[in-house]
């Protein structure tokens, strides 16, 4: 987050940088309660750079998405993050992602499983 920002404001912001789109294309659900934290072990920290990244602190936000795949554009800046994306299953990235950041995944999937379900249940 920049120190300008809110929270929607941010995520709205990294959604566009990561994935090209638009606040327009996403309807927000629901997000965690506060702020959910993660440290970065000593091997992935990187010194040389400053100031000297530790840890996160993450709200998590859950979308709808309203368009469909052609929207996606994940070269929209300079340096893209990612190179393809896919569709998977709500509980995948708990299994999927690096170690360190399981506990924090699984309390904010475990969140916002409530939300997803009863978005599913109202359409």
């Amino acid at each position: 987050m920049n120190s300008d920002e809110t929270p929607v404001e941010a995520m709205y912001r990294e959604l566009q940088e990561e994935t090209g789109l638009t606040p327009d294309m996403v309807e927000i659900i629901g997000s965690t309660p506060g702020w959910l934290r993660y440290r970065l072990p000593r091997r992935y920290q990187r010194h040389y750079s400053k100031p000297l990244c530790i840890g996160q602190k993450q709200v998590w936000f859950l979308l709808r998405f309203l368009g469909d795949d052609s929207a996606f554009s994940l070269d929209h800046y300079d340096a893209p993050e990612f190179s393809s994306f896919k569709w998977v299953d709500f509980w995948y990235p708990v299994e999927n992602v690096i170690t360190f950041k399981r506990g924090v995944y699984h309390k904010a999937l475990s969140l916002l499983e409530p939300m997803a379900n009863s978005c599913l249940t109202v359409r």
